[in-house]
Formats: C-alpha cells, structure tokens, sequence
C-alpha cells in the first residue's frame, strides 16, 4: 500500500527538489511511472536524448517509488547508480520512466528503472539499477 498519492509527491518535490526533471504519472505498490518532456536542454547531436538526462530522471522516478512506500522523506539518497543504454531515445519524442522497487528494507532500497521513448514502448532505450541510502526512521521500523 502506497502512503502518498502522486499528486502528494509533485507537492513534497515543489518543496525539496524544485529542479527535478519530469511530472509524475502515477504511483503504485513498489513502482511509479514518470514522463519527461523533452526540451533543448536534454539533447545531444542527432538529436537523441543525453546519457546524463536519462540517469538524473531515472533517478527521480525510482525516489518517486521510494517516497510513495515511505512518505516524505528528503533525505533519501542515491548511493549507487548503473546504467545500461541500449538504444538511442529521439530528441523529438517524450520519455517514460519505469520505476520498480527490488528491495525496500530500513536502511536500503535498490529498484531498476526502464526508459522509453514515447514513440515505442515496447523497447527500452535504457536500463538502470540503483540504490538508495535511507535514514533511520523515529520507531527504528522499516518505513512502511
């Protein structure tokens, strides 16, 4: 059971994380759905959509999984990102972000994130695992 809407999230991140890329599509248990669209700033010669694009907001989609199982929490942070690009994403198109919690424990959560191009999903333009560090919570309980 998710403890924060969507909508819930997009207000916590105006707060804590004005600058983040993308809008929140929807969340659910262990998962959300984001969907970037794509300006200038997120291009490379081709134009196709930037390495570094992808990783920030597959970033933020798998926080968004994270803050709807735990609840606002700011200081959840990346410890490790990986990330396999396996095609390129057109610069002329959305992308859509695919987040999926593995783990979700006290201390760490590790989930992977599938991007789309809005134009096909049915194969991903990249692949990234991550982990996220989180702080202690109050009760010493898993945030749940």
């Amino acid at each position: 059971m998710t403890v924060m809407t969507a909508e819930q999230i997009e207000h916590f991140l105006d707060e804590v994380f004005p600058q983040r890329m993308g809008k929140i599509e929807s969340v659910g248990e262990m998962c959300a759905t984001m969907r970037l669209t794509v300006g200038y700033e997120h291009l490379r010669p081709g134009p196709r959509v930037s390495g570094p694009t992808m990783m920030g907001f597959a970033d933020v989609a798998l926080y968004v999984a994270i803050l709807a199982q735990i609840g606002p929490e700011a200081m959840a942070v990346t410890s490790d990102l990986n990330c396999h690009f396996l095609r390129a994403a057109s610069g002329e198109h959305d992308i859509i972000a695919h987040a999926r919690l593995i783990k979700l424990g006290r201390r760490l959560a590790v989930g992977e994130v599938q991007i789309f191009s809005a134009s096909d999903d049915t194969k991903p333009v990249a692949h990234i695992t991550a982990s996220y560090a989180l702080p202690d919570s109050p009760t010493g309980q898993p945030p749940r």
